[in-house]
């Protein structure tokens, strides 16, 4: 069957990665055993791919990105410049945990600011934005704007990526509604 996907000569790929079509993996990657990469992905220089880790459709890592086993990330999410996943709640040097990590899950259309952490252990839901710097210590709702250390939510965004007005109306033509805390998309004809 015929190669459908790029890996630079520099990058290593483990036997047992699955990597779907039109999926780019630039300079100096490696790609660990039984990692599964989606479609039309694209990893910038120097991304790390644990073992095991499940990666959706057109997910883009920007540089210098370790994503480690227990990390799963959805379709269509951005993981800015030397953002930041940990996998073990409570490391030790002398006590390692073999293979017993933490779930983290980076929902659909989320978005990690560069130089962003996340704890593990959460969840960052559904078109979530983390802005650069934030450190996420506890689960994120959908469609939240998080700021700051510890990150808290500063307000709402689109799914188009635009901060939401009191309105919760986008300029692209999206419009929401907050009920009990929780933002949901009243129209989907976009």
């Amino acid at each position: 069957m015929e190669q459908r996907y790029y890996i630079h000569e520099s990058s290593y790929v483990d036997e047992g990665v699955t990597i779907g079509n039109g999926t780019k993996i630039w300079h100096f990657c490696h790609i660990q055993k039984g990692a599964v990469i989606g479609e039309n992905c694209s990893f910038g220089q120097n991304v790390n791919v644990g073992n095991n880790v499940h990666i959706g459709n057109g997910v883009r890592v920007q540089n210098n990105v370790s994503i480690y086993e227990g990390v799963e990330i959805e379709d269509n999410v951005f993981c800015g410049p030397s953002c930041v996943f940990t996998n073990v709640t409570t490391p030790r040097a002398h006590f390692p945990v073999h293979g017993v990590y933490a779930k983290t899950r980076i929902c659909e259309g989320a978005s990690l600011g560069a130089n962003s952490t996340v704890v593990c252990g959460h969840t960052v839901g559904k078109s979530a934005l983390v802005a650069a710097g934030a450190v996420v210590t506890k689960d994120v709702k959908p469609y939240a704007l998080m700021a700051g250390v510890p990150a808290r939510q500063i307000g709402w965004v689109c799914e188009c990526g635009k901060r939401l007005e009191a309105s919760l109306h986008c300029e692209c033509g999206r419009k929401y509604q907050e009920k009990n805390g929780e933002l949901s998309l009243c129209n989907s004809e976009i």
